[in-house]
């Protein structure tokens, strides 16, 4: 089976000509020798004349929603594709035809172990969205269940087996595209892969969707800006979830929102401010966010608000990552270039021995041709490409969730200039950005240090007078054998847990003083 669907991708992908796309590069001189014998006899065969990139992508969706997500994915990652082909592969649409009702209600039935109209008091045989992992149909939950108008969202039947078949056959082909290809590796395929399959093993867990709504909604929980369903969790499982139906106009129809009454330019400017607030507040942020996920309400008294739904992709950020995003964007926009590559350094991201100041001209030399322009022209999402791009060339590892957060950012920027030309992003984000570097640095970061450390400070203070004296004792002992010599580096091990008692004692009285 796996070797027919094998040929059949190598049929898609000669027909497509995406030969080329290996030819135009360095191969190993014996395969490229083949490989250029065999397309010049069979290159009457097929139609070149599109270019590669939409070439690539029409080979991506007639191989089928599976190889439609992959591209999706790759064209997440700028850092590694031309910028044709990932601009390309961003307009691949997963939409694939609904699975049947009555395949939908056997699930169901199956997930909760009883008929379904003893589950829901209505349910839509008609799905309302349908993608290659699952659907949605709307639902009435039961009176004594509340009565609620609910979206269910069905894992598609079957497809874990097809998932695994084909993310074998791509790993096949990343293993080869690293042998025969010179720059193979530098692309990372495998990598790439295996970052496919960790994303879509995660959306065939539909209770780690929930879970990620869960937090969304419970991190915006007081916000006029920013709706989320309500997860049902009694209804939920690894096949299905439950959630609160959500009403309002797809964010794509500009012309309807305006026509109701909405905001325009104040809800561009709000998407920006959500998409920070994900980031640097909350280190937590929705993922997919591309026309169809995204609605905003029409009627009542939260007029004007977002509403995100799917949540299968979200992704995580440190406080390392928040402050090294910050300190490049804060740097970038005062032109200090040395900066931008010292946080790089100080990351851990670039190799040892990097010299500053050649990262700094290489930085500079790529960035400076953005102030040619009015701010408000300024990409902040193509500003994070191009930093990481000079980096990959700096030997320098770009982390994944700064690339997932890199094409959520191209996504929001996207959305808020399709809604408001005249958005300046750069005016929108850059007080947030100064605000939340003023609460990590500073008086105000001192303090909540404090707050968070108070209690493992609480601990060490009431023990200084005992490590005091085992420190001294330590010191004063001789090591005429083995043994006192291990005891003797155990007491060192304590000195320092000492001097760092005494250092927090220090801190902790200087705040007190302060106050």
């Amino acid at each position: 089976m796996r070797i027919f669907r094998l040929i059949r991708i190598a049929r898609v992908a000669y027909l497509y000509g995406l030969d080329s796309l290996v030819l135009d590069h360095e191969l190993e001189p014996s395969f490229r020798a083949r490989m250029l014998f065999a397309a010049q006899r069979l290159l009457f065969w097929r139609d070149l004349a599109a270019p590669r990139a939409v070439r690539l992508r029409l080979a991506l969706e007639e191989l089928g929603p599976i190889f439609v997500k992959f591209g999706q994915l790759l064209s997440t990652r700028r850092d590694l594709l031309p910028l044709d082909i990932a601009d390309e592969l961003a307009k691949l649409q997963d939409r694939v035809p609904p699975f049947s009702s009555d395949l939908a209600i056997a699930e169901l039935e199956k997930a909760y172990g009883r008929p379904v109209d003893q589950v829901f008091a209505q349910f839509d045989r008609e799905p309302v969205a349908s993608a290659s992992v699952a659907q949605v149909h709307f639902a009435v939950l039961h009176e004594k269940d509340g009565g609620r108008e609910v979206a269910v969202k069905i894992l598609r039947p079957g497809i874990q087996p097809i998932i695994e078949h084909d993310i074998a056959l791509l790993q096949v082909a990343a293993s080869l595209l690293e042998t025969l290809w010179a720059d193979g590796r530098r692309l990372k395929p495998r990598e790439v892969v295996g970052e496919f399959d960790k994303y879509l093993h995660y959306e065939l867990d539909l209770m780690r969707e929930a879970a990620n709504c869960s937090q969304l909604r419970r991190n915006f929980a007081d916000s006029n800006l920013l709706i989320l369903p309500e997860v049902y969790w009694d209804w939920c499982s690894r096949s299905v979830m439950v959630m609160e139906r959500m009403h309002g106009t797809t964010i794509s129809q500009v012309d309807t929102l305006r026509e109701k009454g909405v905001d325009i330019p104040r809800l561009a400017r709000a998407g920006v401010e959500i998409f920070f607030t994900q980031v640097f507040r909350d280190g937590f942020f929705h993922a997919d966010m591309h026309p169809g996920n995204i609605f905003v309400t029409t009627e009542g008294p939260r007029k004007g608000c977002y509403i995100a739904l799917d949540f299968g992709i979200v992704g995580t950020l440190s406080d390392i990552d928040k402050n090294y995003l910050a300190q490049n964007f804060l740097a970038f926009f005062q032109r200090d270039y040395k900066r931008v590559a010292e946080v790089h350094i100080e990351s851990g991201w670039a190799p040892k021995g990097t010299r500053v100041d050649e990262f700094e001209a290489a930085i500079r030399s790529v960035c400076e041709p953005f102030f040619d322009r009015p701010l408000k022209e300024i990409s902040l999402g193509r500003v994070l490409l191009r930093l990481f791009q000079t980096s990959r060339q700096l030997n320098v590892e770009v982390q994944p969730q700064l690339v997932l957060l890199q094409k959520t950012l191209l996504n929001i920027e996207g959305l808020g200039r399709d809604l408001d030309p005249e958005l300046d992003l750069w005016k929108t984000a850059l007080p947030y950005l100064e605000r939340w570097m003023s609460e990590q640095l500073g008086w105000l970061a001192l303090e909540n240090n404090v707050k968070r450390e108070a209690t493992n400070w609480a601990k060490l203070l009431p023990a200084l007078p005992r490590l005091v004296h085992q420190a001294l004792t330590a010191t004063a002992t001789p090591a005429p054998n083995p043994e006192l010599e291990n005891l003797a580096a155990e007491m060192r091990g304590l000195r320092h847990l000492l001097w760092l008692a005494l250092a927090v004692a220090t801190v902790a009285l200087s705040f007190a003083v302060l106050q």
